[in-house]
């Protein structure tokens, strides 16, 4: 359907042009019917009632959104970076968009594909379960959803995807520590509450346990953001226990860089008291000292696909595609084998 004016929001309330606009400014003097009338066809309509996105809708534009959970993680900051590129070699604009306190993603998406009548979109991280959500559908905007994990029960045939296997990588990670001789592994997670990577990642690690004859244990978890600052924190939470931790899985590379600090500033050694392992593959951990073990996302790569596969969906109108690449385990000197 064409973009709808204010007057066509009127005529298909039933009220006059001055009582929508006072809907949309929040006037008082509005019934309560009426007024929840106005709203209800607004977001059927999908409606932009803001002077902006009404100036947007007169020309087309070339406008890519690229929608970033949270601005702390520079794992992201490498992924934007390659998007970008992709963006510019095709003559189109990025608008970057970091989402740190709305935790309705959806919600966000919708608002700013509305907002800068984006061409297309890419979000990378947050949480899309609900995607399937009418009045982001009717948007008919092409979506790439990238480093986040969905459900299987989400209709695949909505969206694309670039993604890794975060349980198997996770697995991986803490199964190379229990055939170092490790038991008691601890983890910093952002926890099972984290429906996205973090749930996987805390799944794999239960399971390498498992598979190395090592029983669960809660008291060895500790739960974190993806800062430094919580990173040390969740590791010196861990410290405080006094379990006699040999080895700790952390599931972001920030997150182990700051735990790392932590262990240090006790005056402890890595790896001769504690062996740490991260996940991503960001710089800094190559670069700390001692260099942290983690597990490596292709990160420019996914970035670059995540670009290639939303213009295939805009100008060659093609289907959906859902890309999984593959981790490695990058063995550093954070590391050591007991005896």
């Amino acid at each position: 359907m064409a973009d709808l004016s204010i007057k066509d929001i009127a005529e298909i309330a039933g009220v006059g042009v001055s009582t929508v606009s006072r809907v949309l400014n929040d006037h008082p003097d509005v019934g309560a019917k009426t007024r929840e009338k106005v709203l209800e066809i607004i977001e059927e309509y999908n409606y932009i009632p803001n002077n902006s996105a009404r100036n947007l809708k007169r020309s087309s534009t070339n406008n890519i959104g690229v929608l970033v959970k949270g601005i702390h993680n520079p794992f992201f900051s490498q992924m934007i970076k390659a998007v970008e590129e992709e963006i510019n070699k095709k003559d189109y604009s990025m608008i970057l968009h970091y989402n740190e306190k709305n935790s309705n993603d959806i919600e966000v998406a919708i608002e700013l594909i509305k907002e800068k009548r984006l061409k297309g979109l890419i979000c990378l991280g947050g949480d899309f379960d609900d995607l399937e959500n009418n009045q982001l559908l009717n948007l008919k905007t092409p979506i790439v959803l990238t480093s986040i994990n969905i459900t299987e029960e989400v209709n695949k045939d909505v969206f694309s995807s670039v993604i890794i296997e975060n349980e198997i990588a996770a697995f991986e990670a803490v199964d190379y520590l229990c055939k170092l001789g490790h038991e008691k592994i601890g983890l910093i997670s952002t926890g099972e509450g984290d429906k996205n990577v973090g749930r996987l990642r805390q799944e794999g690690y239960k399971k390498a346990l498992k598979a190395n004859g090592i029983e669960y244990n809660e008291e060895l978890i500790s739960f974190a953001h993806y800062t430094f600052k919580s990173g040390y924190e969740s590791m010196s939470r861990l410290l405080d226990k006094g379990l006699g931790i040999t080895a700790v899985f952390v599931t972001s590379d920030i997150m182990a860089i700051g735990a790392s600090k932590a262990i240090l500033s006790r005056g402890l050694r890595i790896p001769e008291d504690i062996s740490i392992v991260g996940f991503d593959g960001i710089e800094y951990s190559e670069y700390f000292h001692p260099s942290i073990t983690t597990v490596k996302q292709p990160i420019e790569e996914m970035g670059r696909k995540s670009a290639e596969i939303l213009f295939h969906l805009i100008e060659d109108k093609k289907e959906q595609q859902h890309i999984v690449f593959k981790t490695e385990l990058l063995k550093r000197e954070s590391c050591k084998k007991l005896k």
